[in-house]
């Protein structure tokens, strides 16, 4: 093969074109703001990444396969509250952890529950869930934080290991792991093909409620785990954990490249859309100091990669 052709059957020109738009974004990022654009200041903003970067990876997944969960957001204060009572009750830090992301991992599940087993749209059991279980929380927490975690606790959200991160370990142990699962198993290829036409999975043995009710519970099971990293991290666990959590998500994950449609996406785009979101979110957080102006911008970059997505889709057809 020629190397014009080896460039026209190349797959991940659109990965390229975002890594193209994120180095340009910090291009003019260093600019108008210098000391934004610096290694210390970088350094410390990158510790806020990281619970959206660990809800991206199984929001991926179930994206590829036509679903979508917009309960993540509300799935982490269940669990940061979950956390929070159980440590205030006498139980060790560790134990509080375990058993928040056990609650992420149930109320996951019973996601899954509805939208594998009882088929209801994942849009409308999550729609749903996302207003419960954050109902949930705010009454049995009655809205109270609570804090006074141990620092053994607190260094999970603010420790380093060589100078890295702790969180950051625990993203990158978890992208590993869902990257090979998703290019090189034979469970990445059933998403794939879920997503492209689900009936046909059926009618070939594929089990699409099982792999479907599992992927939920990760789902879940990843917001417990985001949400213990940001309680360590802030020293509190309350209800609003989480708030519009769920819109950034999925704006990263659709703005990395991944259908809304199902069948096509991969996890370099979605962590070069956490990457996108996160230093737009922080540059006018720094610069403008509004919580309007965060969600304008994310209003913006969702429309944008929607756009994207059905120019690409179009092109590919």
């Amino acid at each position: 093969m020629t190397t014009l052709g080896r460039l026209r059957t190349f797959s991940y020109w659109y990965e390229v074109g975002l890594l193209g738009l994120f180095v340009a974004l910090m291009v003019v990022i260093s600019q108008v703001e210098p000391a934004f654009a610096s290694r210390q200041v970088q350094a410390e903003l990158s510790t806020h990444v990281f619970e959206l970067a660990i809800l991206a990876l199984p929001m991926t997944f179930i994206m590829i396969t036509g679903g979508i969960d917009l309960s993540v957001g509300s799935t982490m204060a269940l669990s940061a509250v979950v956390l929070g009572l159980i440590f205030e009750r006498g139980a060790p830090p560790s134990v509080a952890a375990l058993l928040a992301v056990l609650a992420g991992a149930m109320a996951g599940a019973l996601n899954g529950v509805f939208v594998a087993h009882v088929h209801v749209h994942p849009l409308i059991v999550t729609l749903a869930t996302l207003s419960a279980y954050r109902g949930i929380a705010e009454g049995v927490s009655l809205g109270r934080p609570i804090s006074g975690f141990p620092e053994q606790f607190t260094s999970l959200g603010t420790g380093t290991v060589a100078g890295v991160p702790l969180p950051g370990i625990i993203f990158a142990l978890a992208a590993l792991g869902s990257g090979v699962m998703l290019m090189w198993s034979a469970f990445g290829r059933r998403l794939y093909a879920i997503g492209f036409n689900e009936n046909a999975c059926r009618f070939s043995g594929i089990s699409v409620d099982r792999i479907k009710l599992m992927l939920y519970t990760l789902s879940g099971t990843a917001a417990g785990l985001a949400a213990v990293i940001f309680a360590a991290r802030r020293n509190t666990a309350k209800a609003d954990v989480g708030l519009d959590m769920e819109l950034n998500v999925i704006t990263a994950v659709v703005l990395g490249g991944t259908s809304v449609f199902g069948g096509r996406g991969t996890l370099v785009g979605t962590l070069l859309g956490v990457a996108l979101i996160h230093e737009t979110s922080e540059f006018v957080s720094w610069r403008w100091h509004s919580d309007e102006s965060i969600l304008l911008a994310i209003g913006v970059l969702l429309v944008v990669s929607v756009l994207l997505n059905g120019l690409l889709l179009k092109r590919r057809q």
